[in-house]
């Protein structure tokens, strides 16, 4: 099985996989989603709340707030050599001590490890309005997706498979595909359809396989005098993963612990 990268930077990662079939596809997509650790608060403890939110409100939305996670330093709880106590090596403190007029964001959560603040400091969690307060603690553990979705590392994470696309000799150069396709996949070149390139690379993968231009090249239904016929490849799939900033896409741990950890022989 191969695995080809077209894009890897910190916050997307959109590659292809050749040779798998579409129950691996699935499962290394699940397994993206829900094994790979991260950090997320899970215990609140609230000292003061006169903010027109419930305590259970306030300690949701702070949990679903995703913390920069390094898996060298955190490890989950149950791994941990404390035994699940709680420790450096697999908690961190947030403090949150705030008074109004003020929106409060996720900038305002005070880590005790700098290294494991939140990804963005705008993201909003309350307007609190004159003489209303909020003074809490939470602590922030690893853990996975299967737990709950706070510890999900992706924030789109899909895949397809790949389209083939096939022109035959009957093409007469008409142009109706070129019209109907929403991607702009294809183009007239010596007379006939052809798949466009772009900066050396096909643009076949990038076709939604709507089929819009077998129906035109028929003027009716698709069917199999259209001399374009698009079909999917139940062997090759394209992926893309997008990051909630947590975790780095283009960490080579994300994509190894998935196969390694479910598909050791693979």
């Amino acid at each position: 099985m191969d695995l080809v990268f077209s894009r890897l930077d910190d916050s997307v990662a959109r590659f292809t996989i050749h040779g798998a079939t579409p129950a691996f596809a699935n499962a290394f997509r699940r397994s993206m989603i829900g094994e790979v650790p991260t950090l997320a608060i899970e215990d609140v403890r609230i000292y003061d709340n006169t903010s027109v939110l419930f305590d259970e409100i306030l300690a949701h939305r702070l949990g679903l707030i995703p913390i920069k996670t390094d898996l060298s330093q955190y490890k989950p709880r149950k791994d941990c050599s404390c035994g699940g106590e709680g420790c450096p090596g697999c908690t961190v403190t947030f403090t949150l001590s705030v008074e109004g007029p003020k929106l409060v964001t996720s900038g305002d959560l005070i880590s005790m490890d700098p290294n494991a603040a939140p990804v963005h400091n705008n993201i909003p969690i309350i307007k609190l309005w004159e003489g209303q307060k909020i003074v809490l603690e939470a602590t922030a553990e690893v853990n996975y997706g299967t737990e709950h979705a706070k510890w999900q590392p992706t924030l789109a994470c899909g895949y397809k498979e790949y389209p083939v696309i096939t022109i035959t000799d009957d093409c007469d150069g008409c142009g109706k595909c070129i019209t109907e396709c929403p991607r702009r996949v294809l183009e007239i070149s010596g007379g006939k359809a052809v798949i466009r390139s772009e900066k050396g690379e096909s643009k076949e993968k990038d076709c939604s396989m709507c089929k819009l231009c077998e129906t035109a090249c028929t003027g009716n239904e698709a069917d199999e005098k259209s001399a374009i016929h698009i079909k999917a490849d139940s062997t090759r799939f394209i992926f893309v993963v997008e990051s909630d900033g947590s975790l780095p896409v283009k960490r080579s741990s994300n994509v190894r612990c998935c196969i390694s950890k479910q598909y050791p022989k693979t």
